[in-house]
């Protein structure tokens, strides 16, 4: 069984592009995913990068951004090429098959709160449910990526 399922918050805008000869849409991008525990008390996180075909790549590519939550579930591929100096290449990394916005906004949203009351109180109760009453949210303008 190859299966992955992740959270975390993307490292940079996500990248669409069409494939040559059948114009299949794939978005690529890393998230970056806190490790539960760390050493001598600093924050360690993994970077994951990630891979998005069909429909989901362009809604992927079109409404999140860097900073924003997302949940990803797929598979862990690796694959090899043959870089410019001729040495071989390895990546792994997960090919999604669904993807879920967990904050949504667009592009061009600033980093104040404008959330309304109802969207305010759908986050607070998603982070009580999932995470517990011991994390604090996090302004999107604090995050170091």
């Amino acid at each position: 069984m190859n299966r992955v399922v992740l959270i975390g918050r993307l490292t940079k805008d996500p990248e669409l592009k069409f494939t040559p000869g059948t114009g299949a849409a794939v978005t690529t991008f890393t998230i970056a995913i806190d490790r539960r525990f760390s050493r001598d008390g600093q924050r360690e996180a993994d970077f994951i990068p990630i891979v998005v075909w069909g429909k989901q790549a362009e809604s992927t590519a079109n409404y999140m951004s860097k900073g924003k939550l997302i949940g990803i579930s797929g598979r862990i591929q690796t694959r090899s090429y043959e870089a410019k100096d001729g040495s071989r290449r390895y990546v792994t990394e997960v090919v999604a098959d669904e993807v879920q916005f967990l904050e949504w906004g667009n592009k061009a949203v600033s980093s104040n709160n404008t959330n309304s009351p109802e969207q305010s109180q759908n986050t607070q109760g998603f982070n009580d449910s999932i995470y517990g009453e011991d994390i604090t949210p996090v302004d999107d303008g604090d995050i170091p990526f």
